[in-house]
């Protein structure tokens, strides 16, 4: 039995992935655990996650894999600061005493906390690996994927030195083509438009994509002018003058402020039309770029097949651009795209890159993300019980459902909770909070009392597969939630001339589709394809809410609070579910009606106990 562990730490979204022979048993990140959004701490609680769900101890794995190179990405550190010398001293003063106290004797650091764990000898420890940053990224999307043979774009921040990287898979082995190197990257520069337009970097990315339908491109000619030299293959070389992230504590200066006319916005203050035009020009040119690149990359390579990976891959609006507009036939996507999915390339790359072995499933292997815990009812009974909350024990499941189905035509909000976690940033009706789309208030209410979050933020549907082109101009699947496609024409309401004339945040209320819920403002939404095989008791549920209303789709956003993570336990749900004005919590079969618990006192402590996102 071969056990390999795979893990990601010290940045951002740590996280741990264990494999046996091959096969993603187990993978989480350690933020659900630890209740800290983008936990970046040694994932110890996701590694203990990871052991249990296998029933093994640290001693039986084999192999365990960092998901980078500190000693490269230290190197870049001090090349960088050398070459913008004496520029960006300030922050080359403050990074110095991490490195030197932590990051840079990392093989050290990850022992120490994996002798913690195990309480096992430095010596008889398993043996500790290094993949590097890209190649990770590479094959947590290609050794999982349905592909025998594929290109692969990795497109993030940075990793060591690299930004872009283009790769050709085949059965088990991954060969590097070409890369683009830091302090070019369209990661960077969508984040510094992120912290422009007054957003969180590494967090507040999905924000600005969702903010760019009410604007318009107006600033993509100044983006093309200043910013960045786009090639006609799709590289690029981003222009320095105008940032600071290389060496500074900002991401954009003084000459950046000149070119958009004036200083970034302020977080939390009110967004302006410019905001939302700026948003709408980098998104275009992101789109515009990635486009690009991909033909550029099917011509060289000559695949049908894509895999994307890295940060700029949970762009879901550019993913759903390249699937009806580029060349490739196929495209997958890693659905923990970011750093946490880094862990389950690390572990993967050491299966087949290292160790040699033959790939020989070609399927979606993540086992639709479901990999993370779960709770059985008696956990959850229990725990009820243990508080006093009052619930009903509904044992039929299809009892349960018909009457899930009636709450939520009712204009309801459910918090559903079953099966294993999600692995990666999206709830895929595991860890979930559903509404009824066909609800012209459901927007507004789950925004504002039930995420409270920006009012323009737009929901998901989860819609069952085979009915996915009735409502959506979209063939295949998004079991991901990580494609955006058009509403069909059928179900889109026209505007009448007035409301055409709305400009930015008017456009908000305006229904645009017999789904409103759903429907974001230039008609689009983001899709989540849901079937029997991957998340059974979730599809039942669509059904019986089809059955029930004729309507084969459910609002589906994350099981949280803005600045929380997902939530991962019973009791996480509860309290989460108590400081909402959510109406019902499904643990299981267990069933929590909201209007039937203890008082609480409704104040605002959730923002003291998490940091806004």
């Amino acid at each position: 039995m071969m056990y390999v562990l795979g893990i990601s730490a010290y940045y951002h979204d740590s996280a741990a992935c264990l494999l046996k022979n091959g096969e993603v048993i187990a993978a989480a990140q350690e933020e659900r655990f630890t209740r800290k959004k983008h936990d970046s701490d040694f994932p110890t609680l996701a590694i203990e996650y990871c052991l249990k769900e296998a029933g093994i101890k640290l001693a039986d794995i084999s192999y365990i894999t960092f998901y980078d190179k500190p000693f490269v990405k230290f190197e870049r550190l001090l090349e960088t600061y050398l070459t913008y010398a004496p520029k960006g001293y300030r922050s080359f003063v403050m990074a110095m005493p991490i490195w030197l106290k932590e990051k840079l004797f990392l093989k050290t650091a990850i022992k120490k906390e994996l002798v913690k764990i195990s309480k096992l000898n430095k010596k008889n420890l398993p043996k500790l690996l290094f993949s590097e940053h890209h190649q990770s990224h590479a094959a947590s999307a290609f050794f999982v994927s349905p592909y025998e043979r594929a290109a692969v774009i990795c497109l993030d921040g940075v990793g060591e030195w690299a930004t872009t990287t283009v790769w050709l898979g085949d059965k088990n082995r991954l060969e590097l083509k070409w890369e683009i190197d830091f302090p070019h990257s369209l990661g960077l520069l969508y984040s510094a438009f992120t912290y422009y337009t007054g957003f969180k970097v590494n967090s507040g990315e999905y924000k600005l994509m969702g903010l760019a339908p009410y604007g318009e491109p107006k600033y993509k000619d100044l983006i093309y002018k200043y910013l960045i030299d786009v090639k006609p293959d799709g590289t690029f070389h981003v222009n320095m003058k105008y940032f600071n992230y290389a060496t500074g504590l900002t991401m954009t200066n003084s000459n950046f402020d000149e070119v958009f006319g004036g200083p970034a916005r302020k977080p939390e203050s009110t967004l302006t039309q410019k905001e939302m035009d700026i948003a709408r020009s980098i998104q275009v040119v992101t789109e515009e770029i990635i486009l690009k690149l991909a033909t550029s990359v099917q011509k060289e390579l000559k695949v049908d097949s894509l895999c994307l990976a890295g940060g700029v891959a949970l762009n879901c609006v550019a993913n759903g651009r390249l699937l009806r507009e580029g060349p490739f036939k196929n495209i997958w996507i890693q659905p923990a795209a970011g750093d946490a999915g880094g862990a389950m390339g690390a572990a993967l790359a050491t299966h087949y890159q290292y160790l040699g072995n033959a790939r020989t499933r070609f399927e979606d292997a993540t086992k639709g993300s479901y990999l993370g815990p779960k709770y059985s009812n008696e956990e959850i009974s229990n725990f009820l019980k243990s508080k006093n909350i009052p619930f009903d024990y509904i044992e039929d499941d299809t009892v349960l459902l018909e009457k899930l189905a009636i709450i939520l035509e009712a204009g309801n909000v459910i918090g559903w909770v079953q099966g294993r976690m999600e692995f990666g940033p999206r709830a895929l009706g595991a860890r979930s909070i559903l509404g009824d789309p066909r609800n012209t208030k459901m927007q507004s209410i789950m925004n504002l009392k039930v995420k409270y979050r920006e009012s323009f933020r737009p929901f998901a549907p989860a819609v069952l597969a085979e009915d996915v082109d009735k409502y959506f101009e979209f063939k295949g699947d998004s079991p991901y939630m990580l494609m955006v496609a058009p509403v069909k024409n059928e179900h889109r309401i026209n505007m009448t001339k007035e409301q055409e004339s709305y400009f930015g945040i008017k456009k908000l209320n305006v229904p645009r589709s017999t789904l409103p819920a759903i429907t974001h403002i230039d008609y689009s939404a983001r899709v989540q394809t849901v079937t029997e095989k991957t998340n059974p008791r979730f599809y039942k549920l669509i059904k019986a809410f089809k059955n029930k209303t004729g309507c084969s789709v459910l609002v589906n956003t994350s099981f949280n609070v803005r600045g929380e993570p997902i939530v991962a336990s019973p009791e996480d749900s509860y309290r989460c579910f108590m400081r909402t004005e959510m109406d019902y919590l499904v643990l299981e079969n267990c069933l929590i009606d909201k209007s039937k618990q203890p008082k609480v006192n409704q104040d605002d402590s959730w923002k003291n106990e998490f940091v806004l996102d």
